[in-house]
């Protein structure tokens, strides 16, 4: 399995960015997707994730109607479109494999531990 992001950067406050995470290894479309971020200093935190099929999401309230998750099952690609970016969204951003197949719930991608495999990171700097 091998989760690969790219697409982060440098963006002044109230910028966007877009993220790509593309997953080799494994029957992308079986499972739900997550991404995480970590600031320094502070622990990792949920910011939101797909189901398999891509029909459902879910997001931590602090990025709610902001950011946007998506993927690509024929790409084998997962998306996080974020907007009105924030000083406070400074962070690496991960994605992440949800470890149970063709499973989906508001509450599993929240927990970190649900998760079997993670990118390396890509690093989003929003700054003036």
């Amino acid at each position: 399995v091998q989760l690969v992001e790219s697409g982060g950067g440098l963006v002044q406050p109230g910028g966007s960015l877009r993220l790509s995470c593309a997953a080799s290894g494994f029957t992308f479309s079986s499972y739900a997707m997550s991404w995480y971020r970590q600031a320094p200093g502070k622990e990792r935190e949920f910011v939101a994730s797909v189901s398999s099929r891509g029909s459902m999401t879910t997001y931590a309230d602090s990025v709610k109607g902001r950011f946007s998750i998506s993927r690509d099952n024929v790409e084998n690609t997962l998306y996080l479109q974020m907007n009105t970016l924030k000083p406070e969204d400074t962070a690496v951003f991960s994605c992440a494999k949800l470890a149970l197949r063709d499973a989906w719930s508001s509450a599993l991608p929240r927990r970190a531990d649900n998760h079997d495999y993670w990118g390396q990171g890509t690093q989003v700097t929003v700054s003036s």
